[in-house]
C-alpha cells in the first residue's frame, strides 16, 4: 500500500538531473478521480498507482534515516505529497483516529532536523515550494508555479469533499515498490524499460538521465550544474525538449556522420557516447556545440553582423544546414578562419538555398548535401575549396548560376511566395543604412489583382492585356511596397503615382524607378525585372574559381566520389 510505503523513517531524493515537477491539473484531476472512486466504492479493494523505482545505496552517507535517490515515481509521490499537505491544511477535527498533525508525521515528516525533516526532496524551486507547502507557510512568486497551482487545486476540491472518502481512497492506492542495489543492478536499463504510468520522457529527458545517472552524487551535482543546467536555461525551459532534440540530431550528424531519425536520437546517443573517453569530455563538448546552436536557431550570437546572417538563414527554415554551420561555427570561434571568411561561407549558404528556392529545386537532398559539405572543406584552403564545393554541385544538388536564376525570377509567382517578405526586404534593404521594417508596408501589385481591370488598365496593357496579366500579376517586376489603402489598388497607374502616398513620393526604393514612369505596361513589367534580377544576383551572388583552380577540385573530385 502506497501509504504504508511512505510511513517510517525515509528520505526520497530526487537526482538534481531529473526533470522539474511536470504534472498539470490534467494529471492530477485524473488521479483525484480515481481516489473519489475508490472511496465511494467499497467493490474496489484497490487502484494500482503504478511504480517506486529508488536505488538504496545510491547515496553513500551514514544516517539513521535511510536516503533513497528516486529512479521513477517523481511526479506520483511528489502529487501525492500535495494531496497529504492539502488534507493536513483542511482537516481541523480528527477523523476517527486521523489528524492532522499525525498526516504529516506518518507521510511528510521525519524526527529529525533541518532538510533531514523531509521525507520528499525535490529539485530546484520544486524543492522550496513543496517544504513550504508541508509548513503551511506562505509561498512566493519565485516558488514553483506548477506545484503551486495543483496544491491549490486539491485544497479546493478536499474542502467541497468528504474527508472520510479521500482517506479511503488514499488508503486504497497501491504500488509496485523496486528497490535496486547499485552494485548489483544497473538502475538506466531499468529506468529505460519501465512502463511508467506518469508522462511520457522525452528523449531529452532520457538523454539527460543516461549521461548523469550512473555517477556519484557530487559529480552528478557539478556536471548538472556547470554544464546541464545552463544549457537546458539557454533553450529556454518552454522549448527545451523540442530544441534540445533537434541540437543532439544535428550534434550527432557531425560527430558519427550520419543523420538520425529525430524519434531515434535517444538510440543514437547511446551508441555514440559508448565510444567516448570520459562523462565530463562528453557533456563539456555537448555543451560546447550547444552554445554554436543556440546562437545560430534562437539567434543569440552577441556580434550583430553574424547574427543578422542567421536570422535571414533561419528565415529560409534551413535548419538542415546547422550540422555544416555548426562545425564552421567552431572553426570560426577556434580562429581557424576569419570573421570575414565566415561571414562569406554564411551568405553563400543562404545564396544556395535561396536560389535553388526560386529555382524551384527540391530540398529533399539538402540534408545530405549539407551533412557532407564539411567533409569537402580543404583546411589549407578554407575558402576557396568551400566555394569549390559548391560549384561542383550538379544535378538536383546545384548552385543555379547566375543565368537560370535571372529566368525563373522573370517568371516565379513571387506573390504566393513563402519567403515574399525577405525578397522584398533584401531588395529594399540592400546596401541601406537605416533598414526599412518591410511588415510595417503593404505587398501592393502594381497591375492590379482584380481579374475585371478597368478600361484604362486594358488601355495601358495593349490588345493582348489579359495574356499580359495572367503572366506577370504575381511575379517580382509587378510588385512593391507602398503604405497607402489597398482599396485604391485597381486605380489607374498614373493615379496610383501621383496620388498622396503613391509611388512618386515614396521613401521606398523599390518605387524610386516607377516614379519616373508614365505608363504600366509588359514592356515595364520585364524592365523592372531586369533592374531587380541584377540587384538580386549582387545580393544572393555565386561563388566565383578561376576555372583552373575549379579544373584541379574536379579532379580530385573524380579520384575520391561522394
Amino acid at each position: 500500500k502506497l501509504l504504508k510505503f511512505m510511513n517510517g523513517p525515509k528520505q526520497f531524493i530526487i537526482p538534481i538531473y531529473q526533470r522539474t515537477y511536470s504534472w498539470t491539473l490534467k494529471e492530477c484531476k485524473q488521479l483525484w478521480e480515481d481516489i473519489i472512486k475508490a472511496g465511494n466504492d467499497n467493490k474496489i479493494s484497490s487502484h494500482f498507482f503504478g511504480s517506486i523505482v529508488y536505488v538504496e545505496k545510491g547515496l553513500y552517507q551514514i544516517s539513521t534515516i535511510p536516503k533513497l535517490l528516486l529512479i521513477d515515481g517523481q511526479q506520483r509521490l511528489a502529487t501525492i505529497s500535495l494531496i497529504l499537505s492539502a488534507l493536513s491544511k483542511v482537516i481541523k477535527d480528527p477523523i476517527g483516529e486521523m489528524t492532522s498533525d499525525k498526516l504529516k508525521n506518518y507521510y511528510l515528516i521525519n524526527r529529525d532536523e533541518e532538510e533531514k525533516r523531509y521525507k520528499l526532496i525535490l529539485t530546484k524551486s520544486d524543492k522550496e515550494a513543496l517544504f513550504k507547502i508541508i509548513d503551511h507557510k506562505e509561498l512566493s512568486d519565485e516558488d514553483s508555479q506548477r506545484i503551486k497551482d495543483n496544491y491549490i487545486f486539491f485544497v479546493e476540491k478536499i474542502s467541497r469533499s468528504k474527508i472520510e472518502e479521500v482517506l479511503k481512497g488514499l488508503n486504497k492506492l497501491i504500488i509496485i515498490d523496486v528497490s535496486l542495489d547499485r552494485e548489483r543492478d544497473n538502475p538506466q536499463l531499468i529506468f529505460e524499460s519501465l512502463n511508467s504510468t506518469g508522462l511520457e520522457l522525452t528523449q531529452a529527458d532520457l538523454i539527460r538521465n543516461f549521461v548523469l545517472m550512473g555517477l556519484e552524487k557530487q559529480e552528478q551535482d557539478s556536471l548538472y550544474n556547470d554544464y546541464w543546467s545552463p544549457m537546458e536555461k539557454s533553450f529556454g525551459y518552454a522549448k527545451y525538449s523540442a530544441l534540445f532534440d533537434r541540437f543532439m540530431r544535428d550534434y550527432l550528424t557531425i560527430k558519427t556522420g550520419k543523420i538520425p531519425n529525430i524519434k531515434d536520437v535517444y538510440s543514437a546517443f547511446k551508441l555514440y557516447a559508448k565510444e567516448f573517453k570520459g562523462t565530463k569530455e562528453l557533456v563539456e563538448d555537448i555543451y560546447k556545440y550547444s552554445k554554436y546552436f543556440v546562437n545560430i536557431a534562437l539567434e543569440k550570437e552577441q556580434d550583430n553582423e553574424i547574427k543578422v546572417v542567421f536570422s535571414d538563414i533561419n528565415t529560409l527554415k534551413v535548419d538542415v544546414s546547422y550540422p555544416f554551420l555548426l562545425q564552421v561555427y567552431e572553426d570560426y570561434k577556434q580562429e581557424k578562419i576569419t570573421k570575414e571568411e565566415f561571414m562569406q561561407i554564411l551568405r553563400y549558404v543562404e545564396s544556395y538555398v535561396f536560389r535553388r528556392v526560386i529555382c524551384g529545386i527540391p530540398t529533399n537532398s539538402l540534408n545530405k548535401t549539407f551533412a557532407n559539405l564539411y567533409k569537402e572543406i580543404k583546411h589549407e584552403n578554407y575558402l576557396e575549396s568551400f566555394k569549390a564545393a559548391l560549384l561542383l554541385k550538379d544535378s538536383y544538388r546545384r548552385f543555379p548560376r547566375d543565368k537560370e536564376f535571372r529566368e525563373q525570377l522573370l517568371i516565379k509567382d513571387v506573390y504566393n511566395f513563402r519567403s515574399r517578405n525577405y525578397l522584398l526586404r533584401k531588395l529594399e534593404n540592400h546596401n541601406r543604412k537605416e533598414l526599412v521594417n518591410v511588415e510595417s508596408y503593404t505587398i501592393e501589385h502594381i497591375m492590379p489583382q482584380n481579374e475585371n481591370l478597368s478600361n484604362e488598365w486594358k488601355q495601358e496593357l495593349g490588345e493582348n492585356w489579359k495574356e499580359v496579366h495572367d503572366k506577370y500579376l504575381h511575379t517580382i517586376g509587378n510588385l512593391t511596397l507602398t503604405g497607402y489603402n489597398p482599396e485604391l489598388s485597381d486605380k489607374p497607374f498614373k493615379e496610383k503615382k501621383d496620388m498622396e502616398g503613391g509611388f512618386a513620393d515614396s521613401p521606398i526604393r523599390l518605387n524610386q524607378s516607377l516614379a519616373k514612369l508614365e505608363h504600366w505596361n509588359e514592356q515595364e513589367i520585364l524592365n523592372r525585372t531586369k533592374i531587380l534580377s541584377d540587384l538580386a544576383v549582387q545580393i544572393w551572388n555565386c561563388p566565383e574559381l578561376d576555372q583552373e583552380i575549379l579544373n584541379k577540385y574536379k579532379i580530385a573530385k573524380k579520384e575520391k566520389p561522394e
